[in-house]
């Protein structure tokens, strides 16, 4: 069985995407309120794996859990993208007629505004998980409270689903990376059959050499998929750039590490994994 660590409690979308990952096999869910205590759940024991969220197509990065995942010493094994779909429900004995507030994580509800703005009625309430939101309204029996959360929640808590796919935007998905203890990645995954990596490098601040780096990217035929600045703490205009690249042939992706690391500083390969579509 893997313990996989998680932010959140079953029926959130980290539950979804660590299920879906891992489908076929036996599961235990470490549950956390914070991505700092998944992290701490990870460092406390070495086989527990961890499912953290990255990147959402219309929020964007989640920037924090960059820095985290960077500090945290633990591998890139694989990642996950999960269709992100809402829905709204509520106690079994209220109705649209007896609601008078709604219940979400910050996220959620910034992509339900227009929802919200055909129900005025409802006094909009944020709270620090989706599918949290609607356990806190069935084990405390709060009448007239709705939660916004994936429909997968709605038999967990015993809650009933008003409408389904309330989100604005239907092309809503999240990236997961799955993490693992470096001495155990090795038996998760095959290296030399990966296809992408992350990377984390700072660079001089000198003229041109983010553009050299991406050239000898380029000149060794890796795709760059995705970079991410971040400003590096207690050095003012210095960045760490977080880069996800990918390629068809291992030797020659390690050949453009090699030829890219003397013109970087601390270059840190994050992990390396099988792409996902």
């Amino acid at each position: 069985m893997k313990q996989v660590a998680i932010q959140g409690i079953k029926g959130s979308f980290h539950d979804m995407a660590a299920h879906q990952y891992f489908a076929g096999e036996e599961v235990e869910l470490i549950c956390c309120a914070t991505f700092e205590e998944l992290f701490g759940a990870m460092r406390r024991d070495s086989a527990v794996l961890g499912v953290v969220a990255i990147e959402n197509t219309i929020a964007g990065s989640l920037l924090h859990n960059y820095e985290l995942l960077r500090d945290s010493g633990t591998t890139i094994v694989g990642e996950h993208k999960l269709h992100i779909e809402h829905s709204v429900m509520c106690l079994p004995e209220d109705d649209w007629s007896t609601l008078s507030e709604v219940n979400s994580h910050p996220v959620a509800l910034a992509q339900c505004r227009h929802f919200l703005s055909v129900h005025p009625e409802l006094r909009v309430v944020e709270a620090e998980d989706t599918a949290g939101a609607a356990e806190r309204i069935s084990r405390l029996g709060l009448r007239g409270h709705a939660a916004i959360c994936s429909k997968d929640a709605a038999p967990l808590y015993g809650m009933k689903v008003l409408e389904e796919a309330i989100e604005d935007n239907k092309h809503n998905f999240t990236r997961f990376l799955v993490l693992s203890d470096p001495w155990a990645a090795d038996h998760l995954r095959d290296t030399h059959l990966t296809n992408k990596a992350s990377l984390v490098f700072a660079l001089p601040h000198e003229e041109g050499h983010l553009s050299q780096v991406l050239s000898i990217f380029s000149f060794y035929k890796i795709n760059l998929t995705k970079i991410q600045s971040l400003p590096i703490i207690g050095r003012e205009w210095e960045y760490l750039f977080y880069v996800d690249v990918t390629y068809n042939d291992y030797t020659r992706y390690r050949l453009s590490i090699d030829a890219v690391r003397p013109l970087t500083r601390q270059l840190q390969i994050l992990g390396e994994y099988v792409a996902r579509n």
